[in-house]
């Protein structure tokens, strides 16, 4: 008997449904039939070919799951706290994609499978240490992404809940819960502000040029401003302006308050 493979995953055999509208901040709801066998999951999908995306969204819709389809880098920085898993191609427009897995991993624990062309063993060594927690190359049939999805959510549903804490000096930010205190008081700041500071706090050592922070925090906006405004506000709640370090003509970076 001649063993028939998985078909590709780019070809699919069966009509797929109509184009995926890919979006920038605004999130789709999809309504997937749900199955009892696989429980209905929220993927992002990140690659910049609206060709593939649309295959892959459609497959994943087939088999019960709810896809989110965006083709850059700051998209999905935007979009990653609200899926269950990321589907993350390293070759993006704006950001390289193993940056992009370093900095959802600073900050959340969801699990990201990085799926690429890029075959070498180097390539798949960095884009673990990067954090992902699984490495698929292209071609790659369905039933195996399907598999390692379904491994990867049972591996991360046995692990137990960590909290996750950023202490520097007297600053102390709760990334879950998104509390920032000062001296054990709490700071009340808007999502973005605590994007930024967090953004800043988890790489304290480190000047962070103001391209990516507004690629990292803001997506696609690209106003100047638009960060002087918030280092600003954000100078102003934490009490001191020195919390936070201007380096002319680069960006900004954690100081001491």
């Amino acid at each position: 008997m001649t063993h028939m493979s998985a078909p590709p995953l780019m070809e699919p055999r069966t009509p797929v449904p109509p184009p995926f509208r890919l979006v920038k901040d605004a999130l789709p709801h999809a309504t997937p039939r749900s199955s009892a066998a696989t429980p209905k999951r929220r993927i992002l999908v990140v690659d910049p070919e609206v060709d593939r995306i649309d295959s892959l969204v459609a497959q994943l819709r087939r088999h019960g799951h709810e896809p989110i389809g965006v083709k850059r880098g700051g998209t999905a920085l935007q979009a990653h706290a609200d899926v269950d898993l990321v589907l993350l191609a390293l070759e993006l427009p704006d950001l390289d994609g193993l940056e992009v897995c370093r900095a959802i991993r600073s900050v959340s624990r969801v699990p990201v499978i990085i799926v690429t062309a890029r075959q070498s063993e180097l390539d798949c060594v960095l884009g673990l240490q990067a954090g992902a927690d699984d490495y698929v190359t292209k071609p790659f049939g369905l039933r195996e992404l399907m598999a390692r999805i379904e491994a990867v959510l049972r591996r991360v549903q046995w692990q137990p809940a960590v909290i996750q804490e950023i202490r520097h000096g007297r600053l102390r930010i709760d990334v879950n819960s998104r509390v920032v205190t000062v001296d054990g008081v709490e700071v009340a700041l808007t999502r973005k502000e605590f994007d930024l500071l967090c953004l800043l706090a988890s790489h304290p050592d480190t000047v962070i040029p103001r391209k990516q922070l507004l690629q990292q925090v803001w997506g696609d906006s690209w106003s100047r401003r638009t960060v002087d405004t918030h280092v600003s506000s954000l100078r102003g709640k934490l009490g001191d302006s020195r919390w936070i370090v201007t380096v002319r003509g680069v960006g900004f970076r954690l100081g001491n308050g």
